[in-house]
């Protein structure tokens, strides 16, 4: 799908481990983002990170935590992404949404 016009990036920032309604919330996100016509997102599985309880998540063979970053990137319009932040800040509970 071309997307025309002036586009907004969205990243949503989100732990491995959390959860929307028993499934993986990431899985969770995409599939909204889906079922609401958007042209795509991707998923990105970072390798440490640390959030706002500063704990930091590593995918090392001695692991600090098994709570790895994910990170989900969306390119749409204003529009469609404004129709769908309320839902996004219902589920995403622990995380951030940044837009450029």
């Amino acid at each position: 799908m071309k997307l025309e016009g002036e586009q907004t990036l969205m990243r949503i920032f989100v732990g491995e481990s959390d959860r929307w309604q028993r499934k993986p919330l990431y899985e969770a996100i995409v599939e909204m983002l889906k079922s609401e016509g958007f042209a795509g997102a991707t998923v990105l599985k970072g390798v440490m990170g640390f959030g706002a309880g500063s704990v930091v998540h590593s995918d090392r063979l001695l692991r600090l935590s098994s709570d790895l970053p994910v990170v989900i990137e969306v390119v749409e319009s204003e529009e469609m992404i404004e129709n769908v932040l309320d839902r996004l800040d219902e589920m995403v509970c622990g995380g951030m949404i940044t837009l450029e």
